[in-house]
């Protein structure tokens, strides 16, 4: 018996592509967005968003967008604010907008009698409940910061990038940004205009990719041709050399993992600033004291506002940890989508890669719709393969660093790659 009734939870790229293959498959769907419309953090209104004034995507357009709706921008790396529009004209072209009830929070998903899922829900409406034969969760990866604590009291200002929306919060102020992401080093070009004083804490190496590479995105070369994984690393470390030059020389720590094995850095301007005398770099982070700021190498530094660009950890609070087979810092999901139990929860988005975009994302809901909708028998043999079959690699060959943000890392390659597989194999035509 086909599954009919779907939940989506969120309205950002995830949840809309996750409402779209579903809608095109057939199967009726219910969207729960906590917040007034789609676009999910990429709403700088939206309460929850983590974006700020400047965000810029760090993936191309063309390696971004939904393949069957183009961005109508000649941009390159486009604003939020061209975002938002592109997320709402997508949901209105495809009618998925009237498919989600927003200002709506799901605030708890629990196995129905008989079966399914029931989703409660508060909103205009009230408290509601609702079965669901499945549920998709597609609340995003980029929203429950993660906190780090340090020994000591911080008497000046701290607060996490989540929270951060303009240079102007640091206006005048010593600022130490604690990690060099790419949210940290956006941050830092920021403060360099608006801050009296700019120092980033590191606690190891980074590669820099400059935006454009041979006058074209950097993303864009080498499109479709997958160079095996130690032949990449050992070219495009030259590249960048050539390009880059060294950023030990800047005062970043040497990298002890090779290019790709941790997100790399799409900002070359936070090197110029070094360079220019802007930023410092300093070590990790021993103790706070006051406003004084002890570092791991033994140096010290009186600051007004730390600001923690110490990245996000996974969340979705509205569903037992065991029914998503929750192990360490994430869920242990057949290709980051299924649970081994097949109990009819699916979770949309929880991949990162380089270039793997918003298309990779809708690859993956074609694959829960696909699965949805394939009979019985199919299905049956798609769960004895997860049962019995080694799970395939998704790591394309490079060794990813065993960090917690690290651990729902893929290789877009590999990983879109046995998404199509599985689609195959539950009879879908390409």
């Amino acid at each position: 018996m086909h599954t009919h009734r779907c939940a989506v939870i969120g309205a950002g790229p995830s949840g809309l592509s996750a409402a779209r293959a579903l809608q095109k498959a057939g199967l009726e769907v219910v969207g729960f967005e906590a917040s007034r419309g789609v676009g999910g953090l990429w709403d700088i209104e939206n309460p929850r968003s983590t974006m700020y004034e400047s965000a810029h995507l760090i993936s191309s357009r063309t390696t971004t967008q939904f393949a069957e709706f183009p961005m109508a921008t000649d941009a390159d790396y486009p604003s939020h604010r061209v975002l938002i529009e592109y997320f709402r004209d997508y949901a209105d072209h495809f009618g998925l907008t009237e498919l989600f009830r927003f200002d709506t929070k799901v605030t708890a998903v629990t196995p129905a009698d008989g079966g399914g899922w029931l989703v409660a829900s508060s909103g205009p409406d009230g408290e509601t409940a609702e079965r669901f034969d499945a549920v998709i969760l597609a609340n995003g990866t980029l929203a429950e910061p993660a906190v780090p604590t340090f020994p000591g009291t911080f008497t000046g200002e701290i607060f996490h990038t989540s929270t951060y929306k303009s240079a102007r919060q640091l206006d005048g102020r010593r600022v130490l940004i604690v990690g060099a992401g790419n949210s940290g080093c956006d941050i830092a070009v920021d403060a360099v205009h608006h801050a009296a004083s700019v120092d980033m804490s590191v606690r190891r190496g980074y590669y820099f990719v400059p935006r454009y590479l041979f006058g074209r995105p950097s993303d864009t070369l080498n499109q479709g041709r997958p160079l095996p994984a130690r032949i990449k690393q050992f070219v495009d470390t030259r590249v960048l050399r050539a390009f880059t030059g060294d950023p030990v020389r800047f005062g970043f720590p040497k990298p002890d993992y090779r290019i790709y094995e941790s997100h790399p850095i799409v900002n070359t301007l936070v090197l110029n600033h070094l360079g220019q005398g802007d930023i410092g770099i300093r070590s990790d982070i021993d103790r706070f004291d006051g406003q004084t700021v002890h570092f791991r190498d033994g140096t010290s530094g009186e600051y007004d506002t730390v600001l923690l660009a110490t990245g996000y950890t996974l969340d979705y609070p509205f569903v037992d940890r065991a029914a998503l087979n929750w192990t360490g810092t994430a869920p242990k999901l057949y290709l980051n989508i299924f649970p081994p139990s097949f109990n009819g929860l699916y979770v949309m988005g929880m991949i990162e890669a380089s270039g793997i975009g918003w298309q990779g994302r809708y690859e993956q809901a074609e694959l829960i719709a696909t699965y949805l909708t394939a009979d019985a028998a199919a299905q049956a043999a798609f769960r004895r393969r997860v049962a019995d079959e080694p799970w395939p690699d998704l790591t394309g060959g490079y060794r990813y660093l065993g960090l917690a943000r690290m651990s729902y890392y893929v290789n877009k390659d590999a990983y879109r790659g046995a998404v199509r597989k599985a689609r195959t194999s539950l009879g879908a035509q390409r």
